[in-house]
């Protein structure tokens, strides 16, 4: 058991431990990738990106490791980087934070506690994404109204008989004035017709646009 707490750089550095280390990395970072891929939606270079995170954070720590002047030189190039991406979701930062420890462990030679790390916090990733939760339910419903229609309480009756919750977020004009855009957090009873409710909000609205989708914030599949 003592043996997993003992790292295999104890000895001293060579290309075989560097390489055992990167081979393990390298696990740790496809697990954490499956583990973000797991009922969600990632693209192909996030994917890569939590692959060969773990092996880049190991080489740089080793290089670091103990040379005051190679660490500020890293920390120099490193500042001129500059990631431009859409605001990621917490689970996809949370897989990033898992193939950066990774790599950290790894770059210590400790390559079975980051084994077993990875594989602990991406079994509980999964089990918690598995579980159902109450807002994954929840859709984003936009309805255009001509302004002349009151809508703090047009459609109440409608949200009451259709849906366990709903919640305007956001009101807008467009049109000149002459329409308002509604955007509101909805949670639908169970077996309702979407179809039904949707045709109602249009006989209600003059017949204009409705959309009734998973919100933006939000990719994951249900």
């Amino acid at each position: 058991m003592l043996e997993l707490f003992t790292s295999v750089f104890a000895e001293g550095m060579n290309l075989q431990n560097y390489l055992i280390g990167a081979a393990v990395a390298t696990l740790c970072g496809i697990i954490a990738a499956f583990t973000s891929a797991f009922k969600s939606q990632i693209t192909k270079s996030f994917a890569v990106s939590l692959i060969v995170l773990p092996v880049i954070v190991e080489t740089v720590i080793l290089m670091v490791n103990g040379n005051v002047g190679t660490g500020v030189a890293v920390m120099g190039a490193f500042s001129l980087v500059r990631f431009r991406s859409v605001p990621g979701k917490a689970k996809e930062i949370a897989a990033i934070f898992l193939s950066m420890t990774a790599g950290l462990a790894c770059a210590a030679g400790f390559i079975w506690i980051a084994l077993i790390f990875t594989a602990m916090v991406g079994l509980l990733i999964v089990a918690v994404t598995a579980v159902p939760l109450a807002s994954e339910r929840c859709l984003e419903l936009r309805i255009t109204v001509p302004e002349s229609i009151s809508f703090e309480d047009a459609f109440d009756d409608l949200f009451s008989e259709y849906a366990k919750s709903c919640t305007l977020i956001n009101v807008k004009t467009t049109n000149m004035g002459s329409l308002f855009k509604l955007k509101y957090r909805i949670m639908l009873k169970g077996n309702v017709s979407k179809k039904e409710f949707i045709d109602k909000l249009r006989c209600r609205n003059g017949n204009l646009e409705v959309a009734l989708g998973v919100s933006a914030e939000s990719t994951e599949t249900l």
